[in-house]
């Protein structure tokens, strides 16, 4: 009875979470022109919009490059941070943890103020490079968090059995931690990745018309006209997310341990 009742649950808070999905997907293949159903009939005509469009076209091309900028500075910058976490302990440890972890649960609106007072002076807003400062620093604690994770199963004694054989810091992490925990490290990019990807709030405080984003511009096209374009451009972003959690799936599986 306990089981079936968790069953149930499970049931329903996946279909709360499911069901704004399903509800907007089939929207993105209707033949008429408004948001609203039943479907007047089937068409595949706001995905040709969306593609053949040089208002949707740059914003995913914006987002793809600044996700995967972002993600990998978030990735250099997350691992050693990670390592010398795990490397801490006592207090020291979970202040600067802490300090990691603030952009996780701030508020975004607070990091997107503090971000467009800090880049403002340095000529960073309204800039690519901004962008993917910016969304690094956001993806920075899901890097953390990760590699954190699988340095938890990796055994101290390798590195100091590396270190008697000659290796260098670098080199041991490098050559004995690293493959190790590369399923983390690779998670984590991922992560960082798909929150760029989904990333709003910020964008609309420091990016210019040449930086905006795929959620930028469906924000926009809400404000300006509604369109069931959005709807199409929504559903590149659920494939998107979808591949994302296949990936991060079976990284897991390839984890030690």
């Amino acid at each position: 009875m306990g089981r079936g009742l968790i069953w149930a649950a499970g049931v329903l808070v996946a279909a709360f979470l499911l069901a704004p999905i399903l509800a907007i997907l089939p929207l993105s293949f209707s033949a008429g022109s408004f948001l609203f159903y039943p479907l007047p009939g089937l068409s595949l005509r706001w995905y040709r919009d969306f593609f053949g469009s040089d208002f949707w076209l740059p914003a995913l091309w914006n987002s793809l490059v600044i996700g995967g900028a972002a993600a990998g500075l978030a990735t250099v910058l997350g691992v050693p941070a990670a390592f010398a976490l795990w490397r801490l302990r006592g207090a020291l440890r979970a202040v600067v943890l802490g300090v990691v972890l603030a952009p996780m649960v701030v508020p975004v609106i607070v990091v997107a103020v503090a971000l467009l007072l800090a880049f403002g002076p340095v000529g960073l807003v309204a800039t690519h490079a901004g962008m993917i400062v910016a969304h690094a620093a956001l993806g920075v604690p899901f890097v953390v968090v990760t590699v954190l994770a699988s340095l938890e199963g990796f055994d101290a004694v390798q590195l100091r059995a590396a270190a008697a054989c000659g290796a260098g810091p670098v080199r041991a992490f490098l050559r004995v931690c690293l493959p190790q925990i590369a399923p983390g490290v690779a998670a984590g990019a991922v992560f960082a990745f798909a929150t760029s990807l989904d990333e709003v709030v910020v964008a609309l405080f420091i990016a210019g018309p040449a930086q905006r984003t795929l959620p930028r511009q469906m924000f926009a096209g809400l404000n300006d006209t509604i369109s069931l374009t959005t709807a199409a451009a929504a559903a590149m972003l659920v494939v998107v997310s979808v591949v994302l959690l296949l990936v991060v799936g079976w990284l897991r599986r390839r984890a030690p341990g």
